[in-house]
């Protein structure tokens, strides 16, 4: 089964309706956006991740449908300001949602996994860990987080059958990738990329399923970017 945070819209609404087509049984998170999900709420649960106990909570109420767990952490937020000006607060909560929530999920799926001897985690970093950009100190830091997070993780798990890899996303045609950027900017980023286009979302979707399936690609980052790097 696929359990997926952030997937009420963006990247994470597509994963979570393309794997359902799949046929498999996939579990989404959100936080504040509802809107498209009515026919899939029941498969939905309100969390804020970043809050351990509520995660907690929401795991030990479905434990008992988890098996073969595939978990795909897509939830995430951005805060833009040089790092002078940043807001202090913002700032954290970039840290909390992106690195502390992500981990928050790992830490209540991963003893299942262990105890099935089966688990993928799939963790969605960004380009911007490698590539300089101005502005986005809290986002940086907090997916460059993730790149340490999963080779750990793989090394404590590998053994169990669990493999932990990080997707590196460029600019994809969907959530926090192109429509982020303004309009004005947009063919300046292509320009930049050797592949002449940014990246569909069924390319990511393809990568996820060859992480599934593949155990022994593992404590990796895999870039999606067109070569931008």
């Amino acid at each position: 089964m696929i359990l997926i945070t952030g997937a009420s819209k963006g990247l994470g609404r597509y994963l979570f309706t393309h794997f359902k087509q799949d046929g498999l049984i996939v579990f989404g998170t959100f936080n504040s956006t509802t809107e498209g999900l009515d026919e899939d709420m029941s498969s939905y649960y309100k969390i804020d991740i970043s809050d351990n106990k509520a995660v907690e909570e929401m795991i030990t109420s479905i434990k008992d449908s988890l098996s073969q767990i595939v978990l795909l952490n897509c939830a995430g937020i951005s805060y833009n300001s040089f790092a002078h000006k940043a807001d202090i607060k913002q700032w954290d909560r970039v840290i909390d949602v992106n690195l502390k929530g992500t981990f928050n999920m790992i830490h209540q799926v991963l003893p299942l996994m262990r105890a099935q001897g089966y688990g993928r985690i799939i963790n969605f970093s960004s380009v911007v860990t490698s590539l300089p950009t101005p502005g986005v100190s809290a986002y940086a830091a907090s997916k460059a987080g993730l790149l340490g997070l999963t080779k750990s993780l793989a090394m404590e798990n590998a053994s169990k059958g669990i493999t932990v890899n990080a997707i590196n996303l460029g600019y994809v045609k969907i959530g926090m990738g192109v429509n982020d950027v303004p309009a004005s900017y947009l063919e300046r980023i292509k320009a930049q990329i050797p592949a002449g286009r940014f990246c569909e979302p069924e390319e990511v979707y393809n990568t996820v399923k060859y992480l599934i399936q593949t155990e022994y690609v593992n404590g990796t980052a895999i870039d999606i970017n067109g070569a931008l790097i």
